[in-house]
């Protein structure tokens, strides 16, 4: 597939599952070999641990919408910088919903073969997404 096609197809995924909160996608566009080599701690790096993950954002962030800002693609790889956003309004990693509309970001790399995703790696701003939950106290202006 041409890096268009491939870039096409992780904005797809991203659109399905991050802000519409489809996670029939993950079955659609993570086969059964697929490998996340940056899980998050605790889950599996599988696309069993995809599903774990979006659910639990779902739950903690319902309103959870990805903005893709950048798309990168050379051979099977693509690039995406994006920001996901969503209000703290259910418990996540322990805590209690704060209510407070959260943002941070994410640089994936997906490698891209026929339509489907089958590795993964990221940079996520966990800065960012630790403050907005309320786990670590905003930096003072």
């Amino acid at each position: 597939m041409s890096s268009e096609a491939n870039k096409a197809t992780v904005r797809e995924f991203v659109t399905e599952a991050q802000s519409r909160g489809n996670l029939g996608a993950i079955e659609v566009y993570l086969p059964p070999e697929f490998v996340d080599h940056s899980p998050v701690s605790g889950l599996p790096g599988n696309r069993e641990g995809v599903r774990m993950l979006f659910s639990a954002l779902w739950a903690a962030f319902p309103d959870l919408q990805a903005t893709i800002h950048d798309q990168v693609a050379e051979g099977d790889k693509v690039v995406t910088r994006k920001t996901l956003s969503g209000t703290h309004s259910g418990p996540f990693m322990g805590l209690p919903p704060t209510g407070n509309r959260v943002s941070f970001d994410i640089i994936d790399i997906l490698r891209v073969e026929g339509g489907k995703l089958l590795e993964h790696w990221c940079v996520v701003d966990q800065l960012a997404l630790l403050r907005g939950v309320g786990a670590i106290p905003q930096a003072a202006a």
